[in-house]
């Protein structure tokens, strides 16, 4: 019987608990959609109230234009006696009037509906000439004096609002002014809004809308006499007029409408599109418009879910705290239990904690001495990628020795002829020829200087510390030191360097470095040839600096591409090289937080690429 019971007990609970929690979350959730629908039409009636006030006042603010014209004697003189003098100060007056007052165009009819001068004229597709008769707007101001309509132009197919008024001379009418109004910039700012809002006309043609997609879409259907009515006005200049797809639900007590919306249009607005609508609707005054604004409701059935499911989760806590409390007695002479269980566990713990601490320690002091030998280590390697670098600008000195051999012997010859003439003319007396032959021999002196300071610096062990280089000094400096061996190989170099200094974020010594054996790999690849160019060039991309030098070879073969920057892997014959020096322009490089690639072009030749961090802007004095 005790398990039988048990059973039933738990089984009522369970029941109550159910109860509870689904009574809770349903009251919260009616109540909180109640409150949040009756907060949705409140905020809707405002938004209705905005979206009307700022549609009033832009018509409004146009709306005397097309009387003021007719105001206007000069406008009267010209529709009396159109020649063309008269047309062409109008056409003038009405561009000027158009420019200032912001609208898409004025223009001018006669009595039979024909433009005679409009602020389009410039245009290829200007309104004169055109016979607008069948516009309502134009009947509507010989009818009742002012017409007001909304259509897509049948010239230039933009939408726009006309306003219309006669033109009176005596009592005679003798033609309309006409306003286009634009109303773009409006809806733009309507879809910075949070609900979607549009605007009908009296057949339920959408001619306003924050959403374009929805723009002359319609939102009831449209029987046979109003589409031929569309057709001969051709105020919609024969859009397609597709349905809009809203779906009334319901309708509520103070009128508005709950409406599902498809999912029709593509553009990506800061508001949804599809889905449960709350539709306010209410009539423009002075026009046969509505303006109608769609409030979604999924956040506010989201907050009511929320809510509904908080009420519940708060009614399941009350009763499970409240078994909790009823269990607590049972379950102290538990806990005590565990307690004591728990202290014997810990105590052991702390016996373990202790031997493994000592392990730890041990460890620890191994890890240490090993990081120890492993950063001597480092700087071991360090220091002799330092002195293979060195090895390597020796190196090129070497290779450039002759040539900087024979740039040194023809200064010394002319600097031993010069002086023994300079002094037999001083012998003679002949001391302007001496003084000529002497600024001559300091001309010699200092181009000996400038080679052998190009060669210390180039030869000079660098600091490592990056600085602001400017790339087109080190350039210089690399061609510089190869200027002999461009001579003796008939080589044209051409240098393409943007007006603006770039400057990289590397050492100005390592960097010619890299130049100088990239450009003289350049001139090994060209060997032979006739006429050989070699190409540089710098770019700034993306706050890289990058430097390009290309020959006009064979180009890198498919065997060589995947081992170019392997240390001692050259393709030049015995003796040409140690196959180091790509190698060690890429550890340059990468020193640096750049990257040396290579690659073979379309029309031939091979191009290396330097890729340099750019240095960072100097601040503006």
């Amino acid at each position: 019987m005790l398990p039988a019971l048990s059973l039933s007990r738990v089984a009522a609970l369970l029941l109550l608990f159910a109860a509870l929690t689904l009574g809770a979350s349903q009251l919260a959730f009616r109540y909180s959609l109640s409150a949040g629908m009756a907060e949705l039409e409140s905020t809707g009636r405002h938004r209705l109230d905005l979206y009307a006030a700022s549609l009033e006042r832009e018509i409004d603010k146009y709306g005397y234009f097309p009387a003021l014209l007719g105001l206007d004697q000069s406008v009267l003189d010209m529709l009396a006696a159109p020649d063309a003098a008269r047309v062409a100060r109008m056409n003038h007056y009405l561009e000027q009037l158009n420019a200032r007052a912001g609208s898409l165009s004025i223009y001018i009819l006669d009595r039979e509906g024909r433009v005679v001068a409009s602020s389009n004229w410039r245009q290829r597709d200007s309104f004169i000439g055109e016979n607008l008769f069948f516009r309502p707007y134009f009947r509507q101001a010989l009818e009742t004096g002012a017409g007001r309509f909304f259509g897509i132009g049948t010239t230039q197919g933009e939408p726009g609002y006309y306003l219309s008024s006669a033109l009176a001379s005596g009592h005679d009418v003798a033609g309309v002014a006409v306003v286009k109004v634009g109303l773009r910039q409006l809806e733009q700012s309507w879809g910075a809004v949070e609900a979607p809002a549009l605007v009908s006309d009296e057949n339920g043609v959408v001619i306003l809308s924050s959403v374009p997609d929805w723009k002359f879409t319609t939102i009831k259907p449209l029987d046979k006499a109003t589409l031929e009515a569309f057709e001969r006005t051709q105020q919609y200049n024969r859009q397609a007029l597709a349905p809009l797809g809203v779906k009334e639900l319901s309708v509520l007590e103070d009128g508005a409408r709950l409406v599902r919306l498809p999912a029709t249009a593509t553009a990506a607005p800061v508001f949804p599109l599809a889905g449960n609508f709350l539709a306010q609707t209410r009539n423009l005054p002075g026009t046969p418009w509505n303006i109608t604004v769609y409030s979604p409701q999924a956040q506010v059935r989201t907050i009511a879910v929320n809510r509904a499911a908080l009420a519940g989760a708060f009614a399941a806590f009350l009763f499970i705290l409240a078994l909790l409390l009823n269990q607590r007695r049972r379950h102290l002479q538990d806990q005590l239990a565990a307690q004591a269980a728990l202290q014997r566990a810990h105590d052991e713990l702390e016996r373990n904690v202790i031997e493994r601490t000592a392990d730890l320690s041990s460890a620890n002091e191994r890890l240490i001495k090993e990081v120890a030998e492993r950063t001597q280590a480092e700087r071991t390697l360090r220091s002799a990628q330092d002195e293979l670098v060195q090895a390597g600008k020796l190196a090129v000195i070497g290779q450039l020795s002759a040539g900087i051999a024979h740039e040194l012997n023809q200064p010394l010859a002319a600097l031993r002829t010069l002086s023994g003439n300079a002094r037999k003319f001083l012998a003679r007396g002949n001391q302007e020829t001496a003084s000529s032959n002497l600024e001559r021999i300091d001309q010699l002196v200092d181009r000996m200087g400038l080679l052998t300071s190009q060669l210390k610096s180039f030869a000079r062990k660098s600091s490592g510390k990056p600085q602001a280089v400017p790339v087109r000094r080190a350039i210089e400096n690399a061609l510089f030191l190869l200027e002999q061996r461009l001579k003796q190989a008939g080589t044209v170099a051409c240098v393409d360097l943007p007006p603006d200094e770039l400057e990289a974020w590397c050492d100005p010594n390592r960097l010619e470095q890299v130049l100088v054996n990239l450009a003289g790999n350049a001139l090994d690849a060209m060997e032979g040839q006739h006429a050989p160019v070699v190409d540089i060039s710098a770019s700034r991309r993306d706050g890289r600096i990058l430097i390009r030098v290309r020959d006009r070879g064979p180009g890198i073969s498919e065997e060589a591409s995947g081992r170019l920057f392997e240390p001692f892997f050259t393709t030049k014959e015995a003796g040409g090289g140690l196959g180091l020096g790509l190698a060690i322009s890429a550890g340059i490089v990468a020193d640096f937080g750049g990257a040396l690639s290579a690659d073979n072009l379309p029309e031939g030749g091979a191009v290396f690429t330097v890729d340099l961090p750019a240095a960072p802007q100097r601040p503006a004095s």
